[in-house]
């Protein structure tokens, strides 16, 4: 199959790989009498334009006066503004690679925050949504499906089979990450009033740089004023600490702690680690005050460090009491979980707690193969040494500009590079070249591949990163910053 022409005349300069999916329909193309048309007296400007831009990056981002921007101008005053989004528009992927209307091929270091775990549109996967939704799609929890029990029964066995989560036993299944750590909170809270009924085991710990969710609940355990003043007051009983600090663990941890929740690796708060030390000094700490441990998942869960989980690296004596997990569980699709002890499932009853669209067979069905394939222990011994390759790359790209690299962090194929100055600079040259990256914390790039990519991907992938850093170091003005590339900037910004 012909790769499908731009809207400029020719092929992307990085198209060289063919979609398997004809992409044609998508592309905004002038002879589509469907699209936004570009203006007889602007259609000369336009290619001009396009020449230009394709002289200096091979990739550009569509100009003001292309067909993308302007159905984009036909779309945005119908979307509510919660995020900047740089000019393209998406519409096909593959593997790990996307496509935009205008047939530019990017490859993805993103995919999706930490989402995209298989890749782009999984065949598998895009079979199964078909038989199921040919089945039964919803029908509510007021009744039973097969694939909510089969999923949770799995989810149990091999997390515990894994090494991780020694005391796991069930699991509530929802529709996101911040569900899954309301849920979590909420049951932290119900523990509380269980084992002191007169209520005041009811304060949540959280820590500074961390990200649980935009729900209420969510959003009181994230310490980011930025976010949390426009919406304020927070739900009353949340404590912040400061993450990798175990003296303060004593004083900040009380009998009147019913649940502490962290993340073993902060995504969005700039890959940072928490230390196993500090991990089982809270473990200590909950176990004395008789406080619920909760582990969030999230994004470094599931296959993405290498291990099923992020914390079955440590001693057993360190593990939580409550996991939550989303992102790479659905690939794609919503979907959340709230994975808990015996002692924790105990305290739940009929009408603690519940949801609509939770548990729905067509979601479990998927996150069963999802699942099936992310606890692969050949995957995430491949996950293990593609962090290599990563690393290795890292380390010339720091010999190369030592000045303005100052650290690389993470595990597996959850990297931070820590930038002296601001990183968004970057991610437009990257995309402009054909790269997707995205940022976290002050002045990181964060780095979360499909766990399915190739050598060979990555040392293109970090090769047009090269070429990136080689124009925005050597001429810091000359590439203006892509903003809202995070899901939560840093206070200030």
């Amino acid at each position: 199959m012909a790769v499908p022409r731009c809207i400029c005349g020719r092929a992307s300069v990085l198209s060289r790989k063919k979609p398997l999916v004809d992409i044609r329909p998508f592309l905004l193309v002038r002879r589509n009498a469907s699209a936004i048309a570009v203006p007889t007296s602007t259609a000369q400007e336009h290619m001009e334009n396009n020449v230009m831009q394709e002289a200096s990056v091979p990739n550009p981002d569509p100009p003001a006066n292309s067909p993308t921007a302007a159905q984009l101008r036909e779309h945005t005053p119908y979307m509510v503004a919660t995020y900047v989004r740089p000019p393209p528009l998406m519409v096909k992927g593959e593997g790990c690679y996307l496509w935009d209307a205008e047939n530019r091929r990017y490859l993805d270091f993103t995919a999706g925050i930490a989402v995209n775990a298989l890749g782009h549109c999984d065949p598998e996967m895009a079979k199964l949504i078909s038989q199921q939704a040919r089945t039964l799609i919803h029908t509510s929890n007021l009744y039973y499906n097969p694939w909510i029990g089969e999923l949770s029964k799995l989810v149990v066995t091999k997390t515990r089979s894994a090494g991780a989560m020694r005391t796991a036993s069930k699991v509530f299944v929802c529709n996101s990450g911040s569900e899954a750590n309301e849920s979590a909170i909420k049951f932290a809270r119900k523990v509380g009033k269980v084992r002191t009924p007169s209520g005041t085991q009811n304060e949540i710990v959280s820590f500074d740089r961390s990200f649980h969710g935009r729900t209420m609940g969510a959003l009181s355990a994230t310490p980011n004023p930025k976010y949390q003043k426009p919406f304020s007051p927070m739900v009353p009983g949340f404590k912040y600490g400061k993450f990798n600090d175990e003296a303060s663990i004593n004083d900040l941890v009380t009998e009147d702690t019913c649940g502490v929740i962290i993340e073993p690796i902060q995504g969005e708060g700039g890959v940072n680690v928490a230390t196993p030390s500090f991990l089982q000094a809270l473990r200590n700490r909950c176990n004395e005050v008789g406080a619920v441990l909760i582990y969030d998942e999230i994004q470094c869960g599931l296959g993405r460090t290498g291990q099923l989980w992020a914390h079955q690296n440590l001693p057993q004596s360190a593990h939580p009491d409550i996991l939550t997990t989303a992102k790479a569980l659905g690939n794609g699709f919503p979907i959340g979980a709230t994975i808990v002890s015996e002692d924790v499932a105990q305290c739940i009853v009929t009408g603690d707690h519940g949801t609509t669209f939770g548990g729905n067979p067509l979601a479990c069905r998927l996150a069963h193969y999802v699942f099936s394939r992310l606890s692969d222990p050949e995957l995430q011994a491949s996950v293990r040494e593609k962090e290599q390759i990563f690393r290795r790359g890292f380390g010339r790209l720091q010999e190369k500009y030592p000045q303005h690299i100052k650290e690389v962090r993470g595990r597996g194929l959850l990297l931070g590079l820590q930038l002296a100055g601001d990183p968004t600079p970057i991610v437009t040259a990257a995309r402009e070249r054909g790269l997707l990256v995205i940022t976290c914390g002050t002045n990181t790039l964060r780095f979360v591949p499909p766990l399915i990519i190739s050598d060979e991907e990555i040392e293109e992938g970090l090769g047009v990163l090269e070429r990136a850093m080689d124009v925005v170091f050597t001429n810091p003005k000359s590439v203006e910053g892509t903003k809202g590339q995070q899901e939560m900037a840093p206070p200030g910004r």
